[in-house]
């Protein structure tokens, strides 16, 4: 037991070691200064001048959502061409078929998004086009999208060379130039070149010499040790495998995801992806602190999402190292904990762990079935994705974030009566509506969908969505809906969900929880960098202590996890008391 605490331990300290030199560099990047990488600026320069973009002209906050919706339209388009047209497509030795317009739109949608949720079977439902010109295109330009999306807030909290002391003395920091913040498709393409393109790569490479494939081959024909002849499938795992992790995106090159031992062939490579699922999300928080100058506040906002993250990390690993109670009242011994649905090369606390940290992010690959974790682990895993904002995605994570900030600072300005403030600019009416909008809206589309979805089932159970009924399948309708919302795309598989129901209202729900909170924080901080800057003065409100902390802790508390708990109550929290 203490060998695997101490393995999930080692994880953790070695995730936020990386992230810190990291989140440094992604600031140098986002500031223009000057990096090891800065040799990729001839090929960025040549795919500027062939999409014909000038990089240096500065964009307002309504041109950068301009830009990035129009880009993700054509990606969209694009993808649905590959997936309904892959069968007769080249690079298809397996001769998988294309996907029906149904399961293409969801696809097509979820990987637009970074969600990622794979309503078909990695292996035999993509070709290897699909997989590399469609699927891994995808995960790298729509990480990148959520990372600049990050990066347009970072410029407009940080005030005009003019605004503030400590700024106006340190030259080094950059400035933003009138009403501009910067340019999108600069932030992006840097973003993809000289921060997910490297960690991929070195990822990658790793992989496949630990035994992942890296091949065009189709399927091997092997006899196992206990004589039956199999097909394995093969071809260009590694590469999709390396950015699917270090890009929050989570879509299994195989079905059975990074539980499948030639996607994680061995707890070296599960340390290793493991720690790439958050590495970029916390490195976000640091460079956050390095590019305002702002360290405490970073580490504020680091402090508060490790609290929650730790406080659903030992639930779950209690549990899961547990076992179950409904096995334990039949005399079976558990003293390796719940196994079911568990690789035996990771246990039951590496599991856990994976489950948590994947759901803390906009991840969601696994390696164990969530649909098989005990039912307090679900509800974690549930929880992490309805609050949404503990690490989050790259990039979106922390834009979920600034919105709980944005309402802390409201809520406590009025507690104390002070006007709000948050780094020199006055919080309003305007400002508060958006956070408030984009607040709520995750938590109506889960409950709301997951209502239809359960009314729908209860008219007519013949549809056969559910291999458990009771709390459990309504549990299972409820994850489906909380991982599309939440941009995860992990699932309790005992739902099918391959079918034009859920592939067409996951789909609705990707694009409303993907597109509305990116749009809503840009534009709050657009608007908040046109304000004029208040200098701090003795009855300014801080927001990089502990204090404030527990208060944006709080506003999450409430506002997020309260507002699931009835849906809990009647999924999994009433299975795990009927195992009592």
């Amino acid at each position: 037991m203490l060998q695997e605490i101490l393995g999930i331990g080692l994880i953790f300290v070695l995730t936020v070691a990386f992230a810190l030199p990291l989140g440094r560099y992604i600031a140098k990047v986002y500031l223009g200064q000057p990096t090891w990488l800065d040799f990729m600026s001839p090929l960025e320069n040549v795919i500027y001048k062939l999409c014909r973009i000038n990089p240096k002209k500065e964009m307002t906050w309504k041109e950068h959502l301009v830009a990035l919706l129009t880009i993700n339209f054509i990606w969209f388009f694009w993808m649905m061409f590959i997936l309904m047209n892959q069968g007769w497509l080249p690079l298809n030795p397996d001769s998988n078929p294309s996907m029906s317009p149904d399961l293409a739109f969801n696809t097509a949608i979820s990987f637009l998004v970074n969600c990622n949720l794979q309503h078909y079977s990695g292996e035999t439902g993509a070709t290897y086009l699909s997989q590399m010109a469609g699927l891994m295109f995808m995960q790298f330009v729509t990480a990148g999208t959520g990372m600049a999306a990050a990066a347009i807030v970072f410029k407009a909290m940080k005030p005009l060379p003019s605004e503030g002391e400590a700024y106006t003395k340190t030259p080094s920091l950059q400035g933003r130039v009138g009403v501009g913040l910067g340019n999108f498709y600069e932030y992006f393409l840097k973003s993809c070149t000289r921060i997910l393109l490297p960690i991929s790569l070195v990822s990658a490479i790793f992989l496949a010499f630990n035994g992942t494939p890296m091949n065009w081959e189709g399927k091997a024909s092997i006899v196992t040790l206990q004589g039956d002849s199999v097909q394995v499938s093969r071809g260009p795992a590694a590469a999709l495998i390396a950015i699917k992790q270090a890009g929050t995106n989570g879509g299994g090159y195989f079905g059975a995801n990074s539980a499948h031992p030639l996607e994680n062939p061995n707890y070296l490579t599960n340390i290793v992806e493991n720690i790439l699922i958050i590495l970029i999300p916390i490195a976000f928080i640091f460079a956050l602190g390095f590019y305002l100058n702002r360290k405490k506040l970073a580490w504020m906002i680091f402090g508060v999402m490790t609290l929650g993250f730790f406080i659903l990390l030992s639930v779950s690993v209690y549990f899961e190292m547990q076992g179950n109670p409904a096995i334990d009242k039949m005399g079976i011994s558990q003293t390796l904990g719940s196994t079911e649905g568990k690789e035996m090369r990771f246990g039951s606390a590496a599991s856990a762990f994976w489950g948590i940290t994947t759901t803390t992010t906009s991840n969601g690959s696994v390696n164990a079935m969530h649909d098989s974790m005990t039912p307090l682990s679900g509800a974690m895993q549930m929880i992490d994705m309805m609050i949404n904002a503990l690490y989050g995605g790259v990039g979106v994570g922390f834009l979920n974030f600034y919105i709980f900030i944005i309402i802390a600072v409201f809520i406590s300005g009025l507690m104390v009566g002070r006007t709000p403030e948050f780094l020199g600019k006055k919080i309003e009416a305007k400002e508060m509506k958006i956070a408030t909008i984009i607040a709520l809206l995750h938590t109506f589309l889960i409950l709301s969908f997951t209502a239809l979805s359960n009314y729908v089932f209860t008219k007519d159970p013949s549809v056969g969505w559910l291999n458990n009924p009771g709390f459990h399948g309504f549990s299972e309708m409820l994850y489906e809906y909380t991982s599309s919302s939440a941009n995860n795309g992990s699932g309790f598989e005992g739902l099918g969900d391959n079918n034009p129901f859920w592939n067409i209202t996951c789909g609705i729900v990707l694009i409303l929880s993907r597109y509305l909170p990116i749009v809503g924080p840009i534009a709050i901080a657009g608007i908040l960098a046109n304000k004029k800057y208040i200098p701090e003065s003795a009855g300014t409100l801080k927001t990089d202590t502990a204090t404030f902390g527990f208060m944006v802790f709080a506003v999450i508390f409430i506002i997020a996890a309260l507002s699931f708990f009835p849906a809990l109550a009647l999924g999994p929290l009433a299975e795990f008391f009927t195992l009592k």
